[in-house]
């Protein structure tokens, strides 16, 4: 219990430290527009909402996997994954703060992508790449290389979902530092893809 207790302070500090710094590094870059607030409506502003739901559940599915495994490799990649999400979260929801802007719109997830209806949203699957209640529900039940391999298949396709998103905003967002936190998630959920694929083959699994 106790390292289930300092491994969730771990992240939430990083979320802190985060949210600390954000205010400064966005009110000093508004890329190139002549203005630091974005429109309720932009890119800028849908991609930071829709991530940090699309973040949320890829923290939620890192604390599920970390109770029902005892691998160290399957751990620590749970473990970078909710603390680096986490913290990103924080950023997003810091800068739709700063902005002044809610941090939830009625219009369709991605539609500041022009891709409003790709998800319907049905069993909890809000965006393309999230898992549905229903494969959340599973993950919890299952234990040892079992979940192993359901948490790797889940996170593989929740980060391929993500990448498409983080790449929209690289393409669309005008808010430098924004963009570029986008561009470093591609990067790095392509690298975490590439890993998981080597893990299921090592578990005789597949994406």
């Amino acid at each position: 219990m106790r390292k289930s207790a300092g491994w969730i302070a771990s992240a939430a500090a990083a979320v802190l430290v985060a949210a600390g710094a954000i205010t400064y590094a966005v009110a000093a870059d508004d890329g190139g527009t002549g203005s630091s607030v974005p429109a309720a409506d932009s890119a800028d502003a849908g991609f930071a909402r829709d991530m940090a739901v699309h973040h949320q559940q890829a923290v939620e599915m890192a604390y599920i996997v970390r109770d029902r495994t005892t691998d160290e490799e399957v751990r620590r990649l749970a473990y970078d994954i909710a603390q680096t999400q986490a913290n990103q979260r924080g950023m997003l929801l810091g800068w739709l703060d700063l902005w002044g802007l809610p941090k939830v719109s009625s219009d369709a997830p991605m539609s500041w992508m022009g891709m409003g209806g790709m998800a319907d949203g049905e069993d909890g699957a809000l965006m393309p790449g999230m898992a549905t209640d229903t494969e959340l529900e599973k993950l919890g039940t299952l234990k040892g290389k079992q979940a192993e391999v359901f948490f790797l298949q889940l996170m593989t396709d929740h980060h391929k979902g993500g990448i498409h998103m983080a790449e929209g905003c690289v393409a669309k967002c005008t808010v430098g530092v924004e963009k570029r936190l986008a561009q470093g998630m591609v990067d790095a959920q392509q690298s975490e893809i590439a890993l998981m694929a080597d893990m299921l083959r090592a578990r005789g699994a597949k994406a």
